[in-house]
């Protein structure tokens, strides 16, 4: 029974659907749900760092209802995001309602479409990879999956990381140096891909070509069918989505860097490279996002058998509550930096 637990992310986007049923003060369901109810329940709830038994983990790993919890959800967010267009484009709504529902559903695009695909985009299977990359449709961040997976699991915590946030560098200034950074790298990784291969750099091999052509139709077919007006609401959503991406990948690594060795290359990457959260609330809703450490450790370790780690440095508090502090930077560096140095960096 206690897998079910799992079934509490689902909250998000039944709230988002309650809030385009309902709108009026509804319209704010899924913003009051990530950012009010489960900060608060982070705090109160008790938190576990106990660890899965072997016997344990192959019983979860074999059990597909925890695969199952993932293959669905990008089918929500665009039956989420059906409902959304069909609502904003033929109801008379107010500016509160419309930027309600579109941060609601930016916030469903994030948990449920960039987090499952960022889990997914870790898989060896096609299906499972191509599900990854339709999450990824939505928010027009389809270059995530190249650029994380060869770019930032190589590079977390260098200088070369874009996705890695350095001592003191507020989360506004990292959202333009990661987003920008990361889209550059995911276009390099590519021109290196093809060349290592001898294809050309302009052709479908592309990955990067591929994802701006699947992008611009989406956008198009949006237009298409709903009205040229929603574009912009699309892009909308795209950007609370990516944002929330941005806001997570900000406290995951904030000022944590690798250790530079006699040979000029970083050390390996380990556990104490990235923060954790152990808050039982963020835990459920993000899929075990918040035992990163692990994840980095072991990428294709899936997330219902992610371990706890003494070595990794622990968050104040769940990722919820730590993004709403991110946004606050001088009350982040006060709580953070005091971590850091405990951590043994300056």
């Amino acid at each position: 029974m206690k897998d079910l637990k799992y079934l509490i992310a689902y909250s998000i986007p039944v709230s988002a659907f309650l809030a385009i049923q309902w709108v009026g003060w509804w319209s704010w369901a899924t913003v009051i749900l990530a950012f009010g109810v489960f900060p608060l329940l982070d705090l109160i709830l008790p938190f576990s760092s106990a660890n899965y038994s072997d016997e344990e983990e192959k019983r979860r790993v074999a059990n597909r209802f925890f695969d199952w919890l993932l293959y669905l959800c990008p089918f929500i967010c665009f039956i989420l995001l059906y409902a959304y267009f069909q609502r904003i484009s033929s109801a008379e709504l107010g500016l509160f309602e419309r930027i309600g529902l579109t941060l609601s559903l930016g916030v469903v695009l994030g948990a449920l479409g960039i987090n499952v695909s960022h889990e997914l985009g870790h898989r060896a299977s096609k299906w499972e990879q191509l599900l990854a990359k339709a999450g990824l449709l939505p928010v027009l961040y389809q270059h995530f999956f190249i650029e994380h997976n060869r770019g930032h699991h190589k590079a977390v915590g260098t200088d070369e990381d874009p996705a890695s946030a350095r001592k003191n560098e507020s989360v506004y200034a990292f959202f333009i140096r990661s987003i920008t950074g990361q889209y550059r790298n995911a276009w390099r990784l590519e021109r290196m891909r093809l060349a290592k291969k001898g294809k050309s750099f302009f052709s479908w091999n592309n990955g990067m070509i591929r994802f701006t052509v699947y992008q611009a139709s989406y956008l198009l077919a949006v237009g298409w069918f709903f009205g040229w007006g929603m574009i912009p609401y699309a892009i909308s959503v795209a950007l609370i989505g990516v944002l929330l991406l941005e806001t997570i990948n900000y406290i995951e690594h904030y000022g944590l860097r690798r250790a530079v060795l006699a040979n000029g290359k970083p050390e390996r990457v380990r556990a104490k490279h990235s923060w954790n959260s152990d808050h039982e609330m963020g835990r459920i809703v993000l899929f075990e996002l918040t035992r990163h450490s692990d994840h980095h450790y072991l990428a294709s370790r899936k997330y219902q058998i992610l371990r706890h780690l003494d070595e990794s440095p622990q968050l104040r508090t769940g990722y919820p509550g730590s993004m709403l502090l991110a946004l606050l930077p001088p009350l982040w560096f006060y709580l953070m930096n005091e971590r850091l140095e405990a951590h043994g960096c300056q």
